[in-house]
Formats: C-alpha cells, sequence, structure tokens
C-alpha cells in the first residue's frame, strides 16, 4: 500500500517537472506569470522541472524502499509539501489569491499529497 501511495504523488511531481523542464511557460502561464527572458526560464526550469523530476525519482526509490530509505523519503517530500500548502496560507492574509484556481487549488493538492505521504510512512 505504501509503496501506491508514493507512486501516486512520484507521478504528480515527475509530470510537473517534465512540464518544467520542456514547456516552463505553460506550466506557470495559470499563475498569471510570464516569462519573457531565458534567465526566467531557466528559473523554472530548474526549480519546478529539475526539482519535481529530481522528487519523483528520490520517491520511485522510495516506493520500492531501496536502501531502507522509504519512511525517511516519505516525511522529508511530505514536509517540504506542507512547507509549500504554508507559503500558500501565508499568501491568504497578505494578499489573497482572487480565485481558487491555481492557488488554492495546488493549497489542496500538497496538502493531500502530504497526507498520502505520511500515511505511507506509519
Amino acid at each position: 500500500m505504501a509503496a501506491v501511495l508514493i507512486g501516486l504523488v512520484a507521478v504528480f511531481f515527475l509530470g510537473m517537472g517534465l512540464l518544467g523542464l520542456v514547456a516552463p511557460g505553460r506550466l506557470i502561464a495559470p499563475f498569471g506569470i510570464t516569462l519573457d527572458s531565458a534567465t526566467a526560464r531557466t528559473e523554472v526550469r530548474a526549480v519546478y522541472g529539475g526539482f519535481g523530476v529530481a522528487i519523483a525519482v528520490l520517491l520511485g526509490f522510495a516506493a520500492f524502499d531501496v536502501g531502507g530509505i522509504q519512511r525517511g523519503v516519505a516525511i522529508s517530500v511530505a514536509v517540504a509539501l506542507v512547507g509549500m500548502a504554508f507559503g500558500r496560507l501565508v499568501a491568504r492574509f497578505a494578499e489573497r489569491p482572487e480565485r481558487f484556481y491555481p492557488s488554492w487549488l495546488y493549497f489542496w493538492v500538497e496538502l493531500v499529497m502530504a497526507a498520502l505521504l505520511v500515511v505511507s510512512a506509519l
């Protein structure tokens, strides 16, 4: 069961990562951000693309508990996801995003994925 839960989160990160590498503007467009320079596109490729793929690979190893890393990786990525959701919560009080999508949708996606990872670690 843990492998399936971790695998679901890995698929999300892999999809985000690959899209970030191949089409950084498309990935970030729902947030109203335009990437009008190579530097901006490079940043999205690094932070959303490369990082997303790296986390997906790490979660893939964790799903199969390679080297006994499953629990540690699951908790570590869960904490990172909660941190992302926390940033969105801070934004709620600082600037109040005007729509549910994309900010609040991803807030809930991040919390659900964190919960899946915590459950997988139990």
